[in-house]
């Protein structure tokens, strides 16, 4: 869908275990750090989209969820659109609210990702994991799995899935072992992800994890299912993500600086393709495409889901970024890295930044924002002008249940 909206201001708390603090807490310091960043009042705010996955099973929050935010903050009166869409939450919250101010609907609304997923019952972080597929399945999660394993031709074995570890760790190292048999990528090439992006997490400041990671530690690390070690999968953690989007007319009235430009954003949902090649991210990647006039060749930088490392390494591939099967090549020429020709996951990704499931999709937006806007430190990517952000989530036969790739693009008002 062709866009026309603008990122007036970005916020963002740092990601990680913050048992001490609230659900409402993390969120509402996000949201005004976004509306200090856009130097608007929350009194301008017209609408907000507010994106969380997992309140019900963790805290206990449902249905109100982001009123329950905003009222806490002064905010009322305002329509509230509270978005449940697994670990694309927060990123659907912001295609949404970019498709209604380009519409021409409102001015000036809030997108706001957040999430408590660290609890002292380890059971409940697990739980919202294990929900984020078709519970009336008669085999559940396991049947997604073993769908999965038939697909590579593995044996089904899910000791401990779903109760040591979510179970989508067992489903990413199904696909790792379906692209390695297809395509020869290495468990070692997963290990360079994790620890590319170590580095990239190591200059950014909100990270849940900073140490630098090599590729021999990561391979010597904890096996979490084969071939995944515990720096291949992405962490539970706590955080919160916000974004101010407004009309160009707003922007202009502003007087914007360095103002971004929503050019294209797609929410895909799943289907039970055949075709091979076909995925719900390569499909969201096309339609994005073809609506901005934007390829893959054009791009400064990418924010993708790496919820584990071989989800980045395959997503290189289905977003155009290579020809199928070149991800690994692609990998090893360094173009992926920072310094190189298309960085991705200069915040560390998901695997090092963190994964609090419905904050993660904002959060790429607040890291493109800032690297757009040439305001990302130590991490910041050279001359970044145009970036894609993509977010997965949740789990139907043999692919997301849902995905959002959006383009933002630098722009220089006349």
């Amino acid at each position: 869908m062709k866009m026309n909206a603008y990122v007036a201001g970005v916020g963002m708390v740092p990601f990680g275990k913050h048992l001490d603090k609230t659900l409402k807490g993390l969120a509402g310091q996000a949201i005004q750090l976004a509306l200090n960043d856009a130097g608007l009042d929350r009194t301008q705010l017209q609408a907000a989209w507010m994106g969380n996955a997992a309140a019900g099973v963790v805290t206990g929050q449902e249905m109100i969820r982001g009123e329950v935010v905003l009222r806490g903050m002064g905010i009322g009166k305002i329509p509230v659109v509270n978005v449940e869409n697994a670990c694309a939450s927060s990123s659907t919250a912001f295609q949404q609210a970019c498709a209604m101010v380009s519409a021409g609907y409102y001015d000036i609304v809030l997108v706001c990702g957040y999430e408590k997923l660290f609890h002292e019952d380890k059971a409940r972080s697990l739980g919202a994991f294990s929900s984020a597929i078709d519970v009336e399945d008669p085999e559940g999660a396991m049947n997604v799995v073993k769908k999965l394993a038939e697909a590579a031709g593995e044996p089904f074995d899910v000791a401990g899935a779903g109760s040591s570890r979510s179970v989508f760790m067992d489903i990413y190292a199904l696909m790792a072992k379906k692209h390695m048999k297809q395509y020869g990528s290495a468990v070692e090439h997963f290990a360079m992800i994790a620890a590319k992006n170590s580095f990239h997490g190591s200059l950014n400041e909100r990270a849940q994890f900073r140490d630098v990671l090599t590729v021999e530690q990561v391979l010597g690390a904890r096996s979490i299912v084969d071939p995944l070690t515990l720096p291949m999968c992405s962490p539970i953690g706590d955080g919160a993500a916000a974004v101010v989007v407004v009309s160009e007319r707003k922007a202009r009235q502003l007087g914007l600086r360095n103002p971004v430009r929503v050019a294209a954003s797609a929410l895909v949902s799943g289907w039970d393709f055949e075709q091979a090649g076909e995925s719900v991210g390569a499909l969201a990647a096309q339609q994005v495409y073809a609506a901005s006039g934007i390829g893959p060749q054009d791009l400064s930088c990418v924010e993708l889901h790496d919820a584990s490392a071989p989800s980045e390494l395959m997503a290189y591939e289905y977003l155009g970024l290579c020809a199928p099967g070149g991800g690994a090549r692609l990998l090893e020429s360094g173009a992926t890295h920072l310094g190189g020709r298309l960085p991705v996951n200069a915040s560390g990704g998901l695997l090092r930044k963190g994964h609090p499931i419905g904050a993660s999709g904002c959060a790429q937006i607040v890291e493109l924002t800032e690297q757009l806007q040439g305001r990302a430190g130590a991490r910041q990517v050279d001359n970044a002008r145009i970036g894609l952000a993509h977010n997965g989530g949740g789990a139907i036969g043999l692919d997301a249940a849902a995905t959002v790739v959006t383009l933002l693009v630098r722009e220089n008002f006349r």
